[in-house]
């Protein structure tokens, strides 16, 4: 089977022909400035909308100085939400509260955290995930349900709570490292799909193979 058209905004066509417009390739969906994503990132919404970058990053303005990046193939769940570092409140004064943003002339010069939120390649994040500001999720990552991510999660890991923890790694260090080595999600299209039934069955042989 071939894959996807990388450049449909809407991949999944129903079994009545139409497109299911509640999943999104966002490579096509998303034209931000701070928003960079990687071909194949889809995400999936019960209420789809029109602004997909705003759903997804509420907080995440043209004007703001960090930025969200997502890699190839990921794939996100209803009710994610990015919370980047337009977000945040300065805690290092008396107060939290923001004056600047009510100034005008001070707004676009008041911006406390300027980190960026960094998401891998092959990450699946689960219905209802906060990914919380300057967070950096590893490739083959499995971000659980409901889960508020801070920090940095270690690629091929498994990670569930508030705050997030690693509760297992899904395969063992060795391959992992493979894994990481043979950087799947960047071979040529024609290649993955001769590759795509090794990635579902976990077949690292069969994919050292092709790489060669």
């Amino acid at each position: 089977m071939p894959l996807p058209d990388s450049a449909r905004r809407y991949p999944v066509t129903l079994p009545d022909g139409t497109e299911h417009k509640g999943t999104a390739f966002l490579s096509q969906v998303i034209d931000h400035p701070r928003i960079q994503v990687g071909d194949y990132t889809y995400a999936s919404d019960f209420d789809a909308p029109e602004d997909w970058a705003n759903r997804l990053a509420p907080y995440l303005f043209e004007f703001s100085r960090e930025k969200l990046v997502l890699g190839k193939f990921c794939q996100i769940a209803h009710g994610v939400r990015f919370v980047t570092a337009s977000a945040n409140h300065a805690t290092d004064g008396i107060t939290c509260f923001p004056f600047p943003v009510f100034d005008l002339e001070r707004m676009l010069e008041y911006q406390p955290d300027v980190r960026d939120t960094l998401v891998g390649n092959d990450v699946w994040i689960g219905y209802g995930a906060l990914i919380m500001p300057g967070a950096s999720i590893g490739d083959g990552a499995i971000i659980g349900a409901g889960s508020v991510v801070r920090g940095t999660i270690p690629p091929y890991s498994v990670v569930t709570g508030n705050p997030a923890e690693v509760r297992r790694y899904r395969f063992d260090a060795d391959k992992i490292e493979r894994l990481l080595a043979l950087k799947w999600w960047d071979w040529p299209a024609e290649l993955i799909i001769e590759a795509e039934s090794g990635l579902l069955r976990g077949d690292i042989e069969n994919l050292e193979r092709l790489a060669l």
